[in-house]
């Protein structure tokens, strides 16, 4: 699978969002990365679906939400309706994953397990059929802009030998930049999530072609 870029709207300026997708999709990213968080499960609150349908209406590139929530179930329709391409549940608030992944599924949106640094990966095996995508989590959530944790690379690695032949896009979030993104490629990542090493500098365009750079010439997939 190639390398594909989301630039986490985290970083981003609030005050112009519009003009903020506008410069990610001109600078080619596939996905555009959104933390929805509730103030409970993280400290943060962000925003909820009728942003989310307001950035979807200003979005060319397809919307990746990832949900921060202790009730992820309770936000799955109307982020199915805003529209998402992707939702990423986290393991460790999901009493019935299972069920979860499937209601996301029938929506026609793909469906995504969110993970944290400390949770074992064994939460996650038996629900990997149900499941398109997993998103590692490189930092603790809740919180933009922290330092990457190095043996992320290591659980990146542990999981695309637990996924076998499927064709697992694994995702990665938190203190993704230049410095470690041929690393992530090597230990199998798929989707590099960016917040501020992508709207952390002015020139968007250049940081997303400079991050898949590192991640397809530096690595070696």
């Amino acid at each position: 699978m190639s390398i594909r870029l989301a630039p986490s709207l985290l970083s981003a300026d609030f005050s112009r969002l519009a003009e903020e997708v506008a410069e990610v999709e001109w600078g080619g990213a596939e996905l555009l990365h959104l933390d929805i968080m509730d103030g409970h499960f993280v400290p943060n609150f962000t925003f909820g679906p009728p942003v989310v349908r307001a950035i979807a209406s200003h979005s060319k590139i397809a919307l990746d939400a990832h949900l921060m929530v202790t009730n992820p179930d309770d936000l799955i329709d109307d982020l199915i309706a805003a529209p998402v391409a992707r939702i990423a549940v986290h393991v460790e608030v999901c009493n019935h994953l299972q069920r979860t992944l499937e209601n996301i599924r029938a929506g026609g949106v793909e469906a995504g397990i969110a993970i944290n640094p400390a949770s074992a990966l064994a939460l996650i095996e038996d629900a990997l059929p149900w499941t398109d995508f997993v998103l590692i989590m490189s930092v603790n959530p809740g919180f933009g802009g922290q330092d990457f944790i190095p043996e992320t690379l290591d659980r990146i690695s542990r999981l695309r030998q637990m996924a076998g032949k499927r064709p697992l896009d694994i995702a990665v979030d938190g203190g993704v930049c230049l410095e470690n993104a041929a690393s992530l490629a090597n230990a199998g990542a798929t989707t590099l999530i960016a917040g501020s090493a992508i709207f952390g500098v002015d020139d968007r365009a250049s940081a997303i072609t400079d991050l898949r750079l590192s991640a397809t010439v530096g690595g070696v997939r």
